[in-house]
């Protein structure tokens, strides 16, 4: 309890600034590689619910390009997301502005990862316990098998580290996300570029 309310915050501010002070000549390059190969704005922001639910501004690189077609709609993730933008992808590169979330107290090192606003009202009762902590840069599910899970499958281990979160699951945690990054595990459904959306319990 005590980790939990008060310790795993200090533990985020600590490291998150420590990261993000280290990285600050990796953080320079990939805003002028990114500016380059897909242009302006390098970061891309959305509005995901964090802790309790509450809607929080969240910031990555970009990784897609701003393609459309004829009638103006944007073009299929699979167009739009470049060899560049896979890269930055495979090496969760693109994720590092999240860094400064964290800092800001709207995420945490780790966490259940934070989704779309539109899927609130789509979870179980169960599945809406995944808000009951910060939402994460890793979580449970993401070294558990990411991006190749079922949605239930990603919900339920996004329930179980509520439910189970102490300092010692982080760090291991931490250390398996760093393992995965190496072998680039996870990182989209087979054949696809980007994990379908979720439509809520069938």
């Amino acid at each position: 309890m005590i980790y939990r309310k008060y310790i795993k915050r200090l533990f985020d501010i600590i490291l998150s600034l420590s990261a993000i002070i280290i990285l600050s000549p990796v953080y320079i390059v990939l805003f002028i590689l990114v500016r380059v190969k897909l242009g302006s704005p390098v970061l891309f922001h959305q509005d995901r619910p964090g802790k309790d639910g509450r809607i929080f501004h969240m910031y990555k690189f970009r990784s897609m390009t701003d393609e459309r077609d004829e009638n103006g709609e944007l073009k299929p993730d699979e167009v739009r997301l470049t060899s560049f933008g896979r890269k930055l992808r495979a090496t969760s590169l693109d994720e590092l502005p999240e860094l400064f979330c964290i800092l800001k107290g709207d995420m945490s090192l780790v966490g259940p990862r934070p989704l779309l606003v539109q899927y609130l009202p789509l979870y179980s009762e169960r599945q809406a316990h995944r808000h009951d902590v910060r939402p994460g840069l890793t979580g449970w599910a993401q070294v558990n098998g990411r991006n190749t899970l079922t949605w239930p499958q990603k919900f339920e281990y996004d329930v179980e580290y509520t439910e189970k979160m102490s300092f010692i699951m982080d760090v291991k945690i931490l250390f398996m996300t760093v393992a995965n990054v190496l072998r680039r595990e996870g990182i989209s459904p087979e054949g696809t570029a980007t994990m379908d959306f979720f439509k809520g319990e069938e």
